[in-house]
């Protein structure tokens, strides 16, 4: 493997990354639709959350997340 080849993070860290994107995007997507969705059904105000948050993160919050950790990977220590 060449010197500059970045590897991927551990599982932990990836996990670590995903929370960091999906919490607070269903704690600001909550705060906004909570009150004009209140009156549906659970199932309904999940799957109207789920389709904000889920393309969200993933397109996102989760490939800045992976980008700053590569950088900071790189930095020397």
């Amino acid at each position: 493997m060449a010197a500059n080849t970045p590897t991927a993070p551990s599982v932990h860290r990836r996990a670590l990354i995903t929370w960091l994107a999906v919490y607070p995007t269903i704690t600001v997507a909550l705060g906004l639709l909570g009150p004009a969705t209140a009156h549906l059904p659970l199932l309904l105000r999940t799957l109207i959350l789920t389709a904000i948050v889920v393309p969200t993160a993933a397109y996102a919050f989760i490939p800045a997340l992976m980008k700053a950790n590569a950088a900071l990977s790189r930095r020397p220590r």
